[in-house]
Protein backbone atom coordinates (compact mmCIF):
# COMPACT_ATOMS: atom_id res chain seq x y z
CA UNK A 1 0.00 0.00 0.00
CA UNK A 2 1.44 3.41 -0.90
CA UNK A 3 1.29 6.56 1.24
CA UNK A 4 -1.79 8.01 -0.49
CA UNK A 5 -3.69 4.74 0.00
CA UNK A 6 -2.64 4.55 3.65
CA UNK A 7 -3.78 8.12 4.27
CA UNK A 8 -7.14 7.45 2.59
CA UNK A 9 -7.67 4.33 4.67
CA UNK A 10 -6.58 6.13 7.82
CA UNK A 11 -8.96 9.01 7.07
CA UNK A 12 -11.88 6.59 6.72
CA UNK A 13 -10.87 4.86 9.94
CA UNK A 14 -10.71 8.19 11.80
CA UNK A 15 -14.17 9.17 10.56
CA UNK A 16 -15.58 5.93 11.99
CA UNK A 17 -13.59 5.89 15.25
CA UNK A 18 -13.57 9.06 17.40
CA UNK A 19 -10.63 7.73 19.44
CA UNK A 20 -8.45 7.47 16.34
CA UNK A 21 -9.57 10.90 15.16
CA UNK A 22 -8.76 12.46 18.53
CA UNK A 23 -5.34 10.76 18.70
CA UNK A 24 -4.47 11.92 15.18
CA UNK A 25 -5.46 15.50 15.96
CA UNK A 26 -3.46 15.40 19.20
CA UNK A 27 -0.29 14.60 17.25
CA UNK A 28 -0.49 18.13 15.84
CA UNK A 29 0.16 19.53 19.32
CA UNK A 30 3.38 17.57 19.84
CA UNK A 31 6.84 19.20 19.58
CA UNK A 32 7.51 17.14 16.40
CA UNK A 33 4.01 16.70 14.97
CA UNK A 34 4.92 14.76 11.82
CA UNK A 35 7.07 12.33 13.80
CA UNK A 36 4.26 11.84 16.33
CA UNK A 37 1.79 11.34 13.49
CA UNK A 38 3.94 8.70 11.81
CA UNK A 39 4.57 6.88 15.07
CA UNK A 40 0.84 6.78 15.80
CA UNK A 41 0.19 5.49 12.27
CA UNK A 42 2.81 2.80 12.85
CA UNK A 43 1.06 1.79 16.09
CA UNK A 44 -2.07 1.24 13.99
CA UNK A 45 -0.17 -0.97 11.54
CA UNK A 46 0.63 1.57 8.81
CA UNK A 47 4.28 1.59 7.68
CA UNK A 48 4.60 5.35 7.40
CA UNK A 49 7.74 7.41 7.93
CA UNK A 50 8.36 11.15 7.73
CA UNK A 51 10.55 11.19 4.63
CA UNK A 52 8.26 8.82 2.76
CA UNK A 53 5.30 11.07 3.59
CA UNK A 54 7.14 14.17 2.37
CA UNK A 55 8.50 12.43 -0.71
CA UNK A 56 5.08 11.05 -1.71
CA UNK A 57 3.60 14.53 -1.90
CA UNK A 58 6.52 15.96 -3.81
CA UNK A 59 6.56 13.04 -6.24
CA UNK A 60 2.81 13.41 -6.86
CA UNK A 61 3.22 17.14 -7.49
CA UNK A 62 6.15 16.56 -9.87
CA UNK A 63 4.08 14.07 -11.85
CA UNK A 64 1.28 16.61 -12.22
CA UNK A 65 3.72 19.30 -13.30
CA UNK A 66 5.32 17.01 -15.92
CA UNK A 67 1.92 16.05 -17.32
CA UNK A 68 0.96 19.68 -17.96
CA UNK A 69 2.60 21.25 -21.00
CA UNK A 70 5.67 19.12 -20.46
CA UNK A 71 6.24 20.63 -17.02
CA UNK A 72 7.55 23.86 -18.47
CA UNK A 73 7.05 27.47 -17.47
CA UNK A 74 3.37 27.40 -18.48
CA UNK A 75 2.51 24.64 -16.02
CA UNK A 76 -0.03 25.68 -13.40
CA UNK A 77 1.09 26.52 -9.89
CA UNK A 78 -0.69 24.12 -7.54
CA UNK A 79 -0.49 25.55 -4.06
CA UNK A 80 -0.29 22.95 -1.32
CA UNK A 81 -0.69 19.96 -3.63
CA UNK A 82 2.70 18.60 -2.61
CA UNK A 83 1.93 18.29 1.11
CA UNK A 84 -0.06 15.10 1.74
CA UNK A 85 0.33 15.59 5.50
CA UNK A 86 -1.35 19.02 5.54
CA UNK A 87 -4.00 17.96 3.05
CA UNK A 88 -4.81 14.95 5.23
CA UNK A 89 -5.48 17.15 8.25
CA UNK A 90 -7.44 19.73 6.26
CA UNK A 91 -9.75 16.98 5.10
CA UNK A 92 -10.05 15.53 8.62
CA UNK A 93 -10.80 18.91 10.19
CA UNK A 94 -12.98 20.16 7.34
Amino acid sequence: MNIAEMLDELKQRAKKDPEVLHALLETRKMPNPMTAFCRYCQSLGYEMYEMELIDAGEEFYATIKRSTNGGGENSPVLTGQNDFYEMFFRELEG
